[in-house]
């Protein structure tokens, strides 16, 4: 189950997010796991950034799993993690890929799951799963 808190009080999809996301897990067999996603503004997102990874400047997503996967499975804890989602960066980078808001943070709402699953990407054959889950949220995507 997903549980989003908007911060930002800006973000007009919410439902939708939180219906997407839930989709997503069911299709990939996680739907008895939890995930809360955090929509917060550039602020915000760079005093985390500063906080966690010592960047003193605003990114698109962070995650932060509730435990620690390992090289076997997905954590098994009921709780997946935190995806916190900058609503600011998500508007310029929609902007900048031509397509709307929902969509770019159904994209980072993907990638940041795929963190909380225990995939990085530090090379470009990682970003493969990156790149299959984006594209899975959005196939799941309601119609406009």
């Amino acid at each position: 189950m997903v549980e989003s808190l908007d911060e930002t009080n800006r973000f007009p999809h919410v439902e939708v997010l939180d219906r997407t996301m839930n989709a997503l897990l069911a299709e990939l067999q996680l739907d008895d796991r939890e995930v809360t996603l955090v929509l917060v503004d550039d602020d915000s997102m760079r005093r985390q950034n500063h906080e966690h990874r010592g960047e003193d400047a605003p990114t698109d997503v962070l995650s932060y799993p509730t435990g620690e996967p390992d090289d076997s499975d997905i954590p098994t804890v009921a709780h997946l993690g935190d995806i916190f989602i900058s609503v600011d960066t998500a508007q310029r980078q929609a902007a900048e890929h031509g397509h709307d808001l929902l969509t770019e943070t159904l994209i980072l709402a993907a990638h940041g799951l795929t963190h909380l699953l225990g995939y990085d990407h530090q090379t470009e054959d990682s970003w493969d799963i990156f790149r299959e889950t984006q594209q899975r949220i959005l196939a799941l995507k309601p119609a406009s």
